[in-house]
Order: C-alpha cells, then sequence, then structure tokens
C-alpha cells in the first residue's frame, strides 16, 4: 500500500519560513518524480515544484521561484520543499505528488498559512 505523508505546515509570519517534508512508502521511491503542489478553496491545484527522478533539473512555478527549494533524499524515501520569504499568498493546503508513468499517489495534504 503506497502512502505519502506530508509533515511540517502550519502558521508563520510574513518573511518567514517552513520546510516541509513527504514521507513515501509502498513504493520504490527513487524511480518516482516528485511534485508538490498547493490549492487555496475555490481555486484549481497548483504544480508549485517539481524534481524528476535522478539528475535532471528541478522547476518552479514563477511565483515561487527564488524563494523555494525541492530536494529529495532517496534514502530516507522523502521529499522536502524549503520555503523562505513566505507571503500571505502562500497559503494553502501543500499536496506532495509522486508520479511514474501511470502510477499517480497523493498525500492528504498539510495547511501552510502565513499571516501576522
Amino acid at each position: 500500500q503506497v502512502q505519502l505523508v506530508e509533515s511540517g505546515g502550519g502558521l508563520v509570519q510574513p518573511g518567514g519560513s517552513l520546510r516541509l517534508s513527504c514521507a513515501a512508502s509502498g513504493l520504490t521511491f527513487s524511480r518516482y518524480a516528485m511534485r508538490w503542489y498547493r490549492q487555496v478553496p475555490g481555486k484549481e491545484r497548483e504544480l508549485v515544484a517539481e524534481m524528476p527522478q535522478t539528475g535532471g533539473s528541478s522547476n518552479y512555478a514563477d511565483s515561487v521561484k527564488g524563494r523555494f527549494t525541492i530536494s529529495r533524499d532517496n534514502a530516507k524515501n522523502t521529499v522536502y520543499l524549503q520555503m523562505n520569504s513566505l507571503k500571505p499568498e502562500d497559503t494553502a493546503v501543500y499536496y506532495c505528488n509522486a508520479r511514474y508513468f501511470v502510477y499517480n499517489y497523493w498525500g492528504q495534504g498539510t495547511q501552510v498559512t502565513v499571516s501576522s
């Protein structure tokens, strides 16, 4: 059974930082491209950052470039999203996604709220 479990969300002031983690189990993690999405009520889920299986370059939404960094530790089956210089518009539920050909898995999401 595949599980993706996000953690690290919470309430932070504008300009602050958070690091999200997504621990994967039940799959061969190194085979999967990993992505972070976010969603606010009433809007479509938005791709924030993605990292290929091995090598290659990461990609980011324009709105987070230079502030967010995606990384992965294949030994720990974990992908991270380091979020710096957070803005109120970064407030959303953040979801981890693992994709390999037709295999596509989601975590349950973690709430990030940026507010003073």
